[in-house]
């Protein structure tokens, strides 16, 4: 219990800025959890759908690879199915190249989507916790003056810890924020290049197999 009533203090000694600070720290709190669920559900059906249609692409079943990407809600699916789309044409490996491109403009910003807002809040709630630092100290030395010269220390006293309080908490949800921002934007590049790597790998295996069929006729 004295863990408890010291963190109700705290909040309490906070004054009326630690509500939007709690407000953003839910926002960002909620972002980063449904961004963590996406892209970790991403990646799994990125390898789960690659794995599949690798050795289906090596085997040269353009018509399999279609009808299990064309159903696919993953990100490598997609990619593929662009570049098999294009196929149906003649063209040249940069043909294929930018209509598989054009399926990662599709699918990366998905990726990449309201992660970037993690780090706004961060930056939101220490400038939030710095002004209700400021606001506090006015409000104390604005006190001060009016009172009793027996009780200005106790009371300017009073006033700093309230108004250190904002900065503090600020700082303690700012700090797991910009960490929590730079690892879900690793974790986004990490599967942007497995995307890249999938898809030099499809055009390499779609110039060789188009090479040995030129070859036998």
């Amino acid at each position: 219990m004295n863990a408890f009533n010291t963190a109700l203090k705290f909040f309490q000694d906070c004054g009326l800025f630690i509500y939007p600070s709690i407000l953003i720290m839910a926002l960002g709190v909620s972002i980063a959890i449904e961004r963590l669920i996406f892209l970790n559900r991403a990646r799994s059906q990125n390898r789960k759908v690659w794995a599949k249609v690798l050795p289906m692409l090596q085997g040269g079943q353009w018509k399999e690879v279609q009808s299990v990407t064309a159903n696919s809600d993953a990100a490598i699916g997609r990619i593929v199915n662009y570049g098999l789309t294009r196929m149906q044409s003649p063209g040249r490996r940069e043909d294929f190249d930018a209509a598989m491109e054009e399926g990662m403009m599709e699918v990366v910003p998905r990726l990449e989507k309201r992660t970037h807002y993690i780090a706004t809040f961060a930056n939101v709630i220490t400038l939030v916790g710095l002004l209700g630092t400021i606001i506090g100290l006015i409000k104390g030395f604005t006190a001060v003056a009016q009172v009793n010269p027996a009780e200005k220390a106790e009371l300017l006293s009073a006033s700093i810890s309230i108004a250190m309080n904002n900065t503090a908490f600020a700082l303690m949800v700012a700090i797991p924020f910009l960490l929590i921002h730079s690892f879900l934007q690793a974790r986004t590049s990490e599967i942007v290049d497995g995307l890249e790597a999938a898809k030099m790998s499809f055009l390499n295996l779609v110039q060789r197999l188009k090479a040995e069929q030129a070859a036998v006729r």
